[in-house]
């Protein structure tokens, strides 16, 4: 039986990650500094360790074959601008003591999970975006502090293949969601940051949108994403490789799509003092569609609906009410 570890096995990607591994045979050690928040981990062994610290990584690593590096300090649009220097400190700590931990105990495979934001600022310009090729991330200019430390470990990876003979594979997460993910506090990402500001209003209420709504996004969902994550880890394939739906959204179009979901009537107040990133980001998937012989197959609206439904029942239901009111 291949023993895998999972790292950031506590957060949303990560806790899918482990079921969807252990389903499949794998024996699996989740790692986080935190459990699950909201269902318990299917993992075999679960360890709480700070992986920002080397010791902590050598044990994680030990008696590994490959590993599925998620850990990371992040979170929505407004966390990652305005704390850069945390996310770069505890992230960098994370991913260099993470991979070399991953030499030292002889793990066969390594994967790294990057992110769209290690595209150029300059190509991201207009809502109607080119959608990003793998190829476009240099000449770079990334989303400043998170991006710059996601694209600085990807290198690292290719160095660490190179020189050492570590298998690694990197795979760029354009806006993953779905159920189980943070919806509240700040590290929401914005489809579950308007699922939930639609569940708590009434008929014909208004909400607030960041920015001017007519910024866009592409956004894939979490069953595609955790296939797309094994498959890339299964392939042959050592460059970066964009994970994402093509299917382009404005943040207006996403609002809409959720209150017709809810069945609501709803108005949008726009806050242009918010953070609201790049005017457009989208996923050319033609690279992954020859490496893998597979894209993610869940459209928007599909994937929006259990992801509605399970926010709507956190927030609106008696147990919800009673802790908001205690």
């Amino acid at each position: 039986m291949t023993r895998v570890l999972v790292t950031g096995a506590g957060g949303f990607i990560g806790h899918h990650l482990v079921s969807y591994l252990r389903a499949r045979g794998y024996w699996v050690r989740g790692v986080d500094i935190k459990l699950p928040e909201y269902t318990p981990s299917s993992a075999h062994e679960f360890l709480l360790l700070d992986l920002r610290y080397w010791e902590n990584c050598l044990a994680a690593t030990e008696g590994i074959d490959e590993v599925y590096a998620l850990a990371a300090n992040m979170g929505g649009i407004g966390f990652i601008e305005t704390n850069k220097a945390v996310i770069v400190r505890d992230n960098t700590l994370i991913n260099m003591h993470s991979i070399e931990a991953a030499r030292v105990n002889h793990v066969r495979r390594f994967l790294y999970t990057s992110s769209a934001c290690i595209y150029p600022g300059y190509l991201q310009k207009s809502p109607e975006v080119t959608a990003l090729r793998e190829a476009d991330a240099y000449p770079a200019d990334p989303e400043d502090g998170y991006g710059w430390e996601k694209l600085y470990m990807e290198r690292t990876c290719r160095h660490y293949t190179e020189d050492f003979g570590l298998e690694t594979r990197t795979v760029r997460f354009h806006n993953i969601y779905g159920p189980l993910g943070t919806y509240d506090g700040g590290g929401e990402k914005s489809p579950a940051a308007i699922c939930r500001k639609i569940a708590l209003a009434a008929e014909d209420d208004v909400i607030e949108v960041w920015g001017d709504g007519e910024q866009t996004r592409s956004y894939c969902y979490i069953d595609d994403c955790v296939e797309g994550i094994y498959r890339l880890m299964r392939s042959d394939y050592r460059e970066p490789l964009n994970l994402g739906r093509d299917e382009l959204v404005s943040i207006n179009g996403l609002v809409d799509i959720v209150a017709g979901i809810a069945g609501k009537r709803i108005s949008k107040r726009y806050d242009l003092g918010k953070p609201q990133g790049v005017r457009g980001r989208n996923s050319d998937n033609t690279l992954l569609r020859e490496v893998l012989g597979w894209e993610p197959g869940i459209a928007l609206a599909d994937g929006l609906r259990p992801t509605y439904e399970w926010i709507d029942e956190q927030v609106c239901s008696p147990a919800a009410a009673s802790s908001a009111s205690a």
